[in-house]
């Protein structure tokens, strides 16, 4: 991170990685992704270049997996609130989106509405309609910038670069710089930086970015060195003719203050509901729950096999020993246990099951008595149960807290400008997909804080 600093180049760091994200097919937002989230936020808020976070990207990509933007905006929410509990610097969390014209405008409308707490700081757009020697009009730029003319939070390219046809020329970046989208879009980002053997990007392979498929590399590095190619010489020519206009951050006052109207749900369309929203990820509350089963999954069992035992006891009774763990983001509600670990969640279940079915604590040796504790001592304990209530299905005020701690900077990043490239770094422990930004003219308008 300081080494891009030195260099001018501030990040917008997704806050996920591959094997510890909200899946858009089985979507969830759990205490598991809660740490691994404020964890990067604790990370990185020690650096001055950190611009912001990404709370998700192409999560949700087509109409029938709307469910999931349900548990990213959650996410969106929690990973403020941490910020500000924190007293860390200002910085905002948001959204990076693919270009699917079924659910666009009701994503865009989504991550905006309701209770500014929960609503992004930003909207990134993962766009390649702009092929070749294109225009403004042929590539339809025109008619996303129309689109967000009125939207209220900043706006700019998460990722553009058409790969096709190569070398790219890059000439959508005198669209993006002048005068027809300025006044709406704060800039871009390329998508990306590095190239291998096969001439996509090194996330092609499924290493980051699972779902993305129109990627191409500016450079290749073997052996320490760095290679770049000709679309990195198309794209620093066609930056270093911009010219754009914009506003300073101490002059800038939006003229759009209004948010969207929440899309409503409609089957085979939208499928989030805009509130409520999943659970605040506590695993306070997780912990005391556990303490006052006296029945749970046994330690021997593996988490592959839980899948059968919760498909049978949900299907039992109508699901009424899993309403403590629903996470349906349709009809609802939410139970209060739904964002605990796999393993807390099926105990709740099992014991609810077993304190209904005569010898229920069996499972054919997969599950196991303990002693329970009527009242759990802990401290906050008692509140948090009696808010969920017996059936886990209350509403629970509160968060937990990461395992990871760390020291935010007070001062925040100037002038960061128009987007270079997307590489995968490791800071501390983190494997972070980081889109970075680099200052490279003075007068290009970034406005994102």
């Amino acid at each position: 991170m300081n080494a891009l600093a030195d260099a001018g180049i501030y990040v917008i760091a997704d806050l996920s990685e591959p094997s510890n994200s909200i899946i858009r097919d089985d979507p969830g937002w759990t205490t598991k992704i809660y740490d691994r989230y404020m964890s990067v936020v604790d990370e990185l808020m020690k650096y001055d270049n950190t611009l912001g976070f990404f709370a998700g990207n192409e999560v949700s990509n087509q109409p029938n997996n709307t469910m999931a933007s349900a548990f990213v905006k959650a996410a969106v929410r929690d990973t403020k609130a941490y910020i500000k509990s924190k007293n860390y610097r200002e910085i905002g969390v948001g959204y990076a989106t693919n270009d699917d014209a079924d659910i666009r405008s009701n994503l865009a409308a989504y991550f905006d509405c309701g209770d500014k707490s929960a609503a992004i700081d930003f909207w990134g757009y993962n766009i390649y309609s702009w092929c070749g020697d294109s225009s403004f009009e042929e590539s339809g730029f025109d008619v996303r910038t129309k689109e967000f003319e009125k939207y209220n939070v900043p706006v700019f390219f998460a990722e553009y670069g058409c790969n096709t046809p190569r070398p790219r020329l890059f000439t959508e970046v005198g669209a993006l710089y002048g005068n027809q989208m300025t006044g709406v879009w704060s800039g871009g980002i390329v998508y990306m930086y590095f190239e291998e053997e096969n001439k996509f990007g090194r996330s092609c392979k499924g290493q980051y970015f699972l779902s993305l498929l129109i990627c191409a590399g500016l450079a290749t590095v073997s052996n320490g060195k760095v290679t770049t190619n000709k679309d990195f010489e198309n794209l620093s020519k066609q930056i270093a003719k911009a010219t754009p206009s914009g506003v300073k951050m101490d002059s800038y006052s939006p003229s759009n203050t209004a948010a969207a109207a929440c899309p409503k749900v409609t089957s085979g369309k939208w499928e989030a509901q805009s509130s409520p929203l999943p659970p605040t990820a506590n695993s306070q509350l997780c912990s005391c729950m556990l303490d006052t089963l006296s029945c749970v999954v046994a330690d021997n069992v593996a988490e592959k096999d839980f899948g059968d035992m919760f498909g049978f006891i949900c299907g039992e009774k109508e699901g009424q020993y899993c309403e403590g763990i629903n996470k349906n983001a349709t009809s609802g509600p939410y139970g209060s246990y739904g964002m605990c670990s796999s393993k807390e969640q099926l105990s709740f279940a099992v014991n609810a099951y077993a304190k209904a079915v005569k010898g229920g604590c069996g499972f054919k040796g997969k599950a196991t008595t303990k002693s329970a504790v009527a009242t759990p001592t802990a401290s906050g304990c008692s509140n948090l149960l009696q808010a969920a209530g017996a059936a886990g299905t209350g509403v629970v005020s509160g968060s937990s807290v990461p395992r990871a701690s760390g020291s935010g900077s007070s001062s925040s990043s100037q002038g960061a400008a128009a987007g270079l490239a997307i590489p995968h770094f490791s800071v501390g422990v983190f494997g972070l997909g980081m889109y970075v930004m680099g200052a490279v003219s003075s007068g290009m308008a970034m406005v994102l804080l």
